[in-house]
């Protein structure tokens, strides 16, 4: 059964071209291993809550915009070996903390077991 990573990070608005040209630099890391799909979107209709919402679930600032990405994997075993390989790519490993547009402590994410998946083609 397939496995889903998904992320939810806080970016400055001014640095999305940044992000998005991090995250696609790391999409082939992932695919090459064993990840079957990696999606990366910006935030554009996000509604401020008032108990919650994206925006304070990362305590974003004013400045800051909000990237809902997900990775799906065949399985979570697949995703346990292609994170490893991943994090030792050297392509990855060039990629320190430093160089990342957004701050990473304010990032979360987790691991998902589909329990719903439907599509047009099947």
């Amino acid at each position: 059964m397939a496995y889903v990573d998904g992320f939810v990070i806080p970016v400055p608005a001014d640095k999305k071209e940044d992000y998005r040209k991090v995250a696609e630099a790391a999409a082939p890391v992932f695919l090459d291993h064993g990840a079957l799909h990696v999606v990366e979107c910006w935030g554009d209709d996000l509604p401020k809550g008032k108990e919650t919402d994206f925006f304070m679930a990362v305590k974003a600032k004013e400045d800051e915009n909000v990237v809902f990405s997900w990775i799906i994997w065949p399985s979570k075993e697949a995703r346990d070996a292609g994170n490893k390989a991943a994090m030792a790519d050297p392509r990855l490993a060039n990629m320190g903390p430093d160089s990342m547009p957004f701050d990473g402590k304010r990032m979360f994410y987790g691991g998902f077991v589909p329990i719903v998946d439907r599509s047009k083609e099947g």
